[in-house]
């Protein structure tokens, strides 16, 4: 876990100063609580001198996603929009108990507008360049909550993962990303995209860190995260179109992580969901079931031809409001039976393994004025992601090594599988990192 003898007065103020050195150029942050940062820092670290601690977050500095209630402020979703929106009466669920349970909150960070796009641009905002390299994408929504962890400006960030806007942002910068089970925890106070497949969860640099948020942030009590060992454990491979068009180095850095698990006793089985993907594709003809249930969110602007919201929300979510109310339950119901039988395939594997992204990041050049080159960059970032959110199902992306840029090994398990799902992949990140 992130760790340090530093005190958090101190990790935070070593931020807060790089922060001020960019004020004129700040792509990541879209506000900052330094004030209040430094009362909750300088309490965590009293307490830690008394021997009080309030757990595995206390004092640690996290960053939160720009569509989060804090109490007293619009909450902007990255939208010029929601300017004068009416301010927050109180902060969100999930804010409340970081709060509580110690977490220094740093600020708010950059997002594609409403959430509803993957690749990271908000043409409203500069682009928050990758991390690794400013002239890539860092991937969306959750785009400055992926740049925040992996350049040291936050220890863990807080997004949200509606198609794999927490995985994909981690997978292009080398980061863990946890989705967990949809509901699991509350999306109470966090601005929806798609009620049904939202999910909030954490980017950081270990399992350890995000299983010790994703716990707070479901009202449980961490626990220490005991690794699973992977020996005898079987594991689904979906061969098939998730496993299409994959970056050569992508591909041999899945098959070497493959063989790593093989060795370590893990059994490996090829599978086939390419036929409920497809009936999946079928029922979402209409449109997707995010751009659908967001266009019933966003109603009230949609009709007016001059809002100020990028054409990549506005376009595909106009044209998604025609759809009838009818017509979108109908879905919800299809999606339901298909969850169930994607839970029957899934009932004899411990877990699924998949490379989370297809690609690496790409530069921000080449995909912001060809609409063409976005089209197709943002449904491969989707692609392998999506799968878990549309299937109800909760999934994690490691870092996966052998790659000339940044890329995630994804493991999808079954609705509710949470902790094992942790346990494992703490095991799994293991492997990964020593061989």
């Amino acid at each position: 876990m992130v760790r340090s003898n530093t005190p958090s007065r101190d990790r935070l103020e070593t931020i807060l100063a790089r922060l001020e050195r960019r004020r004129g150029d700040e792509r990541v942050f879209m506000k900052l609580y330094a004030e209040s940062a430094r009362a909750e820092a300088a309490a965590a670290d009293r307490r830690r001198q008394e021997g009080k601690s309030l757990g595995p977050l206390d004092g640690l500095i996290v960053s939160i996603k720009d569509l989060f209630d804090v109490a007293g402020e619009p909450t902007l979703a990255g939208s010029i929009l929601r300017r004068t929106a009416p301010p927050a009466s109180a902060d969100a669920t999930v804010v409340r108990r970081l709060r509580a349970a110690g977490a220094v909150i740093i600020g708010k960070t950059h997002m594609t507008e409403f959430a509803f796009t993957a690749v990271g641009l908000n043409p409203h905002y500069p682009v928050p360049g990758n991390a690794v390299d400013p002239m890539l994408v860092p991937g969306g929504s959750s785009s400055g909550a992926g740049v925040s962890v992996a350049e040291g400006t936050s220890e863990i960030a807080i997004g949200s993962d509606t198609g794999g806007s927490v995985r994909i942002p981690a997978a292009l910068h080398g980061l863990v990303g946890f989705k967990p089970t949809a509901r699991r925890v509350p999306l109470d106070g966090a601005f929806p995209l798609s009620p049904s497949l939202d999910s909030i969860g954490p980017l950081a640099l270990s399992v350890a860190d995000c299983a010790a948020a994703d716990a707070i942030m479901a009202g449980e009590t961490p626990e220490p995260l005991t690794p699973l060992p992977v020996g005898g454990l079987t594991l689904g491979i979906p061969k098939g179109i998730l496993l299409k068009e994959l970056a050569p180095d992508i591909a041999k850095a899945f098959e070497a992580s493959l063989q790593r698990l093989s060795r370590a006793g893990a059994s490996l089985a090829e599978f086939e969901i390419d036929d409920l993907l497809a009936r999946f594709a079928e029922a979402t003809a209409i449109g997707s079931l995010a751009s659908l249930e967001a266009s019933r969110i966003h109603a009230d602007w949609l009709v007016d031809d001059t809002a100020p919201v990028d054409p990549r929300v506005k376009s595909p979510l106009r044209r998604r409001l025609a759809v009838p109310d009818a017509a979108l339950e109908t879905l919800l119901q299809t999606r339901r039976a298909l969850a169930r039988a994607m839970d029957e395939r899934l009932a004899r594997f411990d877990l699924v393994l998949l490379p989370t992204t297809p690609i690496p990041a790409v530069r921000i050049a080449s995909v912001e004025q060809d609409k063409q080159q976005y089209r197709r960059v943002e449904d491969l970032l989707l692609r392998n992601t999506e799968v878990a959110n549309q299937f109800d199902l909760t999934a994690i992306t490691l870092p996966m090594p052998g790659t000339a840029l940044p890329a995630g090994l994804m493991l999808m398990g079954r609705n509710g599988a949470d902790r094992a799902l942790l346990r494992v992949a703490a095991s799994v990140e293991c492997l990964l990192q020593n061989g």
